[in-house]
């Protein structure tokens, strides 16, 4: 999942600030300064401006007038929305967390992969197949092997063609980035990830549902072991 699209100090300032409200560093319910932000950022009163307007469409603040802009509560935040879920995700490690990852994609992805099989068009089949041979190539680039990973479970579940599943793919796709992450980063020996995920596809391709869902969790199986092994090692 990209940075926040904004160009320059629009970007940056949505960046900066949404990352802040969302790790912590503004409480909720706490006011914000735009003369402040303007002086500490060494920015222009518009682009303090622009970047707020963002974050009050993502529910993060709000602006009521005496009060003044403040942080909305985390109940009215949009959690779904794919920065959010970013900013609250990068640099995560602890156990909770990935087992909270682990928990949604058993619930999502075996699901997705059991639709795919039954739906899966031309299209599917060759994005689904186009991530397997980045993921053949990415070697020993751990970038280019998260972004194959990524490619793969967003094209599975674009092909289940449901789209409140596909809703969800936020969730998995910003939990994955930092699971993959770590592990591919860490230099810890991993298995394979091309077979188990040519498992997957074959199955779908085949138009099996319960071949597909089957190998889906055997790859959240092999996920989840993968992790124990990178935790074990830098614990």
């Amino acid at each position: 999942m990209a940075a926040y699209p904004g160009r320059g100090a629009h970007g940056q300032v949505v960046e900066h600030l949404g990352r802040k409200i969302v790790t912590g560093g503004f409480a909720e319910g706490e006011t914000i300064d735009p003369l402040a932000l303007e002086q500490q950022l060494d920015v222009s009163r518009t682009v303090v401006r622009e970047a707020l307007r963002v974050l009050a469409a993502k529910g993060l603040i709000g602006a009521r007038q005496k009060r003044g802009t403040f942080v909305r509560p985390r109940a009215e935040w949009h959690l779904l929305d794919g920065d959010i879920l970013r900013w609250q995700f990068e640099g995560r490690t602890d156990p909770a967390f990935f087992h909270n990852l682990h928990e949604v994609r058993s619930i999502v992805e075996p699901a997705g992969a059991r639709l795919a099989a039954q739906r899966r068009t031309d299209e599917d089949i060759a994005a689904l197949e186009a991530a397997l041979q980045a993921m053949a190539e990415a070697g020993d680039d751990p970038s280019a092997a998260v972004q194959a990973d990524l490619a793969f479970h967003r094209a599975l579940l674009t092909a289940a063609h449901n789209e409140l599943l596909l809703r969800m793919e936020a969730v998995v796709e910003a939990g994955l980035m930092v699971r993959d992450r770590l592990v591919h980063g860490a230099g810890v020996p991993v298995a394979d990830p091309l077979p188990s995920h040519r498992t997957v596809f074959n199955a779908i391709r085949g138009g099996n549902p319960v071949k597909a869902e089957r190998a889906m969790r055997a790859l959240l199986a092999q996920a989840s072991e993968d992790l124990s092994r990178f935790r074990g090692d830098v614990e």
